[in-house]
């Protein structure tokens, strides 16, 4: 699948491709949003592969306006909000609420880009504020799946737990089976009562820095292309 990109700014990594293939292990079916979509990786990739009706927001319209490209390329329906997560107003509820957010910290050295900065920085969209919005939208039973900093797990299960999201599954990422974690994968459902699973450790690179065969199947099952480009 061919994505275009910006040539400069914020462009996807290998952490969208890992969670798509994380999500897509929950087999999404109904209605999904995406949150901060960017140039829509996370959300085509799922209305590629699953029967899904899909919407997808950004405040960005730089890239919003990839997302939109990259869905009319490919010939897939979707509903697009220009607009900041924490302002949206709608009616629909959602089956399944995925994001790749903002989660680096306020206090490290920023980048001067402005897409960049709103990309990566959790200023921009703090935790407890994502979570307390996600729960307006879901549906009862409703899904949110994300990412973020692993050395804030602590911070993540407290307000997904004070807003009765509750963390099913957890996946730790580490760059080497030997390294420490620094990105993890959450599943958490509304009103769920289920106890939370610690699923095995998503290893990216064995002893010899090759991808594991975890990663590989990730990579090929997402079979994407980046083009690069202004528009």
């Amino acid at each position: 699948m061919f994505l275009y990109q910006p040539s400069s700014g914020y462009c996807y990594n290998s952490d969208s491709i890992f969670l798509y293939d994380f999500i897509a292990s929950f087999t999404p079916t109904g209605r999904l949003l995406d949150v901060g979509c960017g140039v829509g990786i996370l959300s085509l990739l799922l209305s590629r592969d699953f029967d899904i009706q899909t919407s997808i927001i950004d405040k960005q319209k730089k890239m919003l306006a990839y997302a939109q490209l990259n869905y009319a390329l490919h010939h897939k329906d979707v509903q697009s909000y220009l607009e900041d997560f924490t302002k949206l107003q709608t009616q629909e509820r959602y089956d399944y609420i995925i994001s790749n957010p903002p989660f680096y910290d306020q206090n490290v050295k920023q980048s001067k880009n402005t897409h960049l900065n709103i990309a990566r920085y959790a200023h921009h969209l703090p935790i407890e504020t994502l979570i307390q919005r996600v729960k307006t939208f879901l549906k009862p039973k409703g899904w949110f799946i994300f990412c973020y900093d692993a050395k804030q797990i602590d911070i993540l299960l407290h307000h997904l737990k004070a807003y009765g999201i509750n963390p099913e599954k957890i996946q730790f990422v580490h760059s080497k089976i030997d390294r420490e974690s620094k990105l993890v994968m959450i599943a958490a459902r509304n009103n769920s009562k289920s106890m939370t699973q610690i699923l095995p450790p998503f290893v990216v690179f064995d002893e010899k820095s090759v991808y594991t065969p975890q990663a590989k199947k990730a990579f090929d099952k997402a079979h994407t292309h980046s083009i690069k480009g202004d528009f």
